[in-house]
């Protein structure tokens, strides 16, 4: 390690080591479970640590470690939100589909099924929560996007599962 190195290294320390409160402050108010608060608190330093030689002396270091942290925190609930909903979604005790009298047409929801079971999980999500009647705003808070994303993407996913469903039917 350099001399200057070893200057960022001590100023980051000693930066972190006055303002650690925040840290805990930041991550308990996203996580409940200690191991999760820690893991959170791991993620943040190493964050603020890949950051730390934009920092600006010039700035008051805990808003920029708040800056820093609530966008670490948000993004990790963020993510783990997205990942909880479509964990729930996909759980297959819930997706028991009870089957329609028209033989045709359950041949036809079996095909549409099979088709959206090749989407990505995140498509795959997006879809079913358009299928159960889910407005765009319900999806686009329950998926993390914006609600002209959900439109967009919902436009091509049923681009392709026209075509798709067409080319099936014609053989």
């Amino acid at each position: 390690m350099t001399v200057s190195e070893n200057k960022l290294s001590d100023s980051f320390l000693q930066h972190l080591a006055d303002n650690k409160g925040i840290l805990y402050k930041v991550a308990r108010t996203y996580k409940r479970d200690e191991e999760e608060v820690k893991d959170l608190i791991q993620e943040i330093t190493i964050h603020v640590w890949k950051a730390y030689p934009g920092y600006k002396p010039n700035l008051k270091f805990s808003t920029w470690l708040y800056r820093i942290a609530l966008n670490v925190a948000i993004s990790s609930y963020r993510k783990e939100s997205k990942r909880a909903a479509i964990n729930t979604m996909m759980d297959e005790r819930f997706v028991e589909i009870a089957a329609p009298a028209d033989t045709a047409q359950n041949e036809n929801v079996q095909q549409l099924y099979a088709l959206i079971g090749e989407f990505k999980h995140f498509d795959r999500a997006l879809m079913l929560l358009y299928l159960e009647e889910k407005s765009y705003a319900e999806i686009s808070s329950i998926m993390g996007i914006t609600v002209s994303n959900v439109a967009t993407k919902l436009n091509r996913l049923k681009n392709i599962l026209k075509e798709k469903f067409t080319s099936l039917n014609q053989k």
